[in-house]
C-alpha cells in the first residue's frame, strides 16, 4: 500500500503527543508493518488530514469453558489516534464508511446525537474526559479484522484501545504522562466498567492483561492481584479453532449444535462458546491431526443439505494490547 502524501490544514500540525513525541504516520508507509496496523494508520491520515501520533491493537478475547477465566485471541483491532486541543472528537472506521462523524466532547449532559457504532466509542470518550484524558478532543479511526460473524465480542476490545489511544496521546490528570509502561491500565479498566456496564469486563480484562499461553483467572474485582493458568493448545499438540455458522439468525443454534455434534464424531475433544452471543459460535479444540478431517467432516454433512458451510478459523492464545511502532 502506498499513500499519498496528506496535504490540507492538518497536513502541517505536529501529531506527537500533546507536549511532543514522535509522530507514528510512517507507519501508513512501512513495508514490513501489519497490513491492518498499516491500513488504519493510512485511513486516520486520509479521513482527518494528519499522521496518527499513536497506534494501538487490541485482541478479540474469550471466555474459556472452565468459569473464571478467559483468554485472548490472535486477532486484533486497531486504533489510530492523533490528539486535538478544540474540544472535537473526529471518528471513523472503514466499517462504517458513511457514518463518519465530528462531535463535540461534552463529559457531562445528554449526548449528541451520533451514528450507532459511534456510540460506544463516544462513551468511552466522556468517561476519559472526566477522569482527565483527552479534553482537548482526538481524531480517532477504528478498526477490527474480524466482523461480528464471526462471534467473538467485537465491542470490548475495540474500547481497550480507544482508551489507551487516548490516554498515550494526551496528558492526563495534573499534566502528566503515561511513564514507561503506558497508560495505567487498571484505571482504564475501572472507567470502562463505570461507563459500560452493560460490556463484559471480564473479556476487557483480557484484552488489557493477557498473556500468550497463558487464561487469566478472573478475581472478584478488578483490583485483585492478577492470576494466570497454563492454556496453550499449540504446545500440546492440540489447535483451538474458532467455527463460526453462517445463514438466518433463527436458524444459527441449531445449525451450531450440528456443526459441533460433527466436529466431535469426527474428533474435536470438548467444545464451549467464546462469550454471550451463544448459537453463533463456539470455541473447539481438537487433535492438531484432526483438523483437516473435522473441516472435512462438516464441510460435507453442511454441503449436503444445501446450507452455507461454517467458517473455521484458527485462535492462537496470544498477549494483550499493546502499542504498535
Amino acid at each position: 500500500m502506498t499513500a499519498p502524501p496528506v496535504t490540507g490544514p492538518g497536513a502541517a500540525r505536529p501529531a506527537g503527543p500533546a507536549g511532543g513525541g514522535p509522530a507514528v504516520g510512517g507507519l501508513a508507509r512501512r513495508a514490513t508493518a501489519d497490513p491492518l496496523f498499516r491500513l488504519v494508520a493510512y485511513a486516520l491520515e486520509a479521513a482527518h488530514g494528519r499522521p496518527p501520533a499513536a497506534v494501538w491493537s487490541a485482541p478479540y478475547a474469550f471466555h474459556l469453558g472452565s468459569p473464571g477465566l478467559v483468554a485472548a485471541a490472535g486477532w486484533p483491532t486497531a486504533v489510530a489516534a492523533a490528539p486535538r486541543t478544540d474540544g472535537l472528537v473526529r471518528l471513523s472506521s472503514l466499517a462504517h464508511p458513511a457514518d463518519s462523524c465530528d462531535l463535540p466532547l461534552t463529559p457531562s449532559g445528554p449526548p449528541p446525537d451520533a451514528p450507532d457504532w459511534a456510540v460506544r466509542p463516544y462513551a468511552v470518550l466522556r468517561a476519559l474526559a472526566r477522569a482527565g484524558y483527552g479534553r482537548g478532543g482526538t481524531d480517532l479511526h477504528v478498526q477490527g479484522s474480524l466482523t461480528r460473524a464471526a462471534g467473538l465480542a467485537t465491542a470490548e476490545p475495540a474500547e481497550c484501545a480507544l482508551a489507551l489511544a487516548v490516554a498515550d496521546v494526551h496528558r492526563g490528570p495534573g499534566g502528566r504522562r503515561p511513564d514507561r509502561a503506558g497508560p495505567d491500565r487498571a484505571l482504564l479498566a475501572r472507567l470502562l466498567a463505570e461507563a459500560l456496564p452493560d460490556g463484559d469486563d471480564g473479556l476487557r480484562r483480557a484484552v488489557f492483561f493477557a498473556r500468550p499461553g497463558r487464561a487469566l483467572l478472573l478475581g472478584a474485582g478488578p483490583r485483585r492481584r492478577r492470576r494466570y493458568v497454563t492454556f496453550d493448545p499449540a504446545a500440546g499438540g492440540a489447535r483451538l479453532v474458532l467455527v463460526a455458522v453462517r445463514g438466518e439468525a433463527a436458524d444459527r443454534p441449531g445449525e451450531l449444535e450440528r456443526a459441533l455434534d460433527g466436529a466431535r464424531r469426527a474428533g474435536a475433544q470438548c467444545a464451549w462458546s467464546p462469550g454471550p452471543q451463544a448459537g453463533r459460535s463456539a470455541l473447539v479444540l481438537l487433535p492438531g491431526a484432526r483438523l483437516t478431517a473435522v473441516r472435512a467432516a462438516v464441510a460435507e454433512d453442511f454441503r449436503g443439505r444445501g446450507r452455507p458451510v461454517p467458517r473455521f478459523l484458527n485462535i492462537a492464545v496470544a498477549g494483550a494490547a499493546r502499542r504498535e511502532e
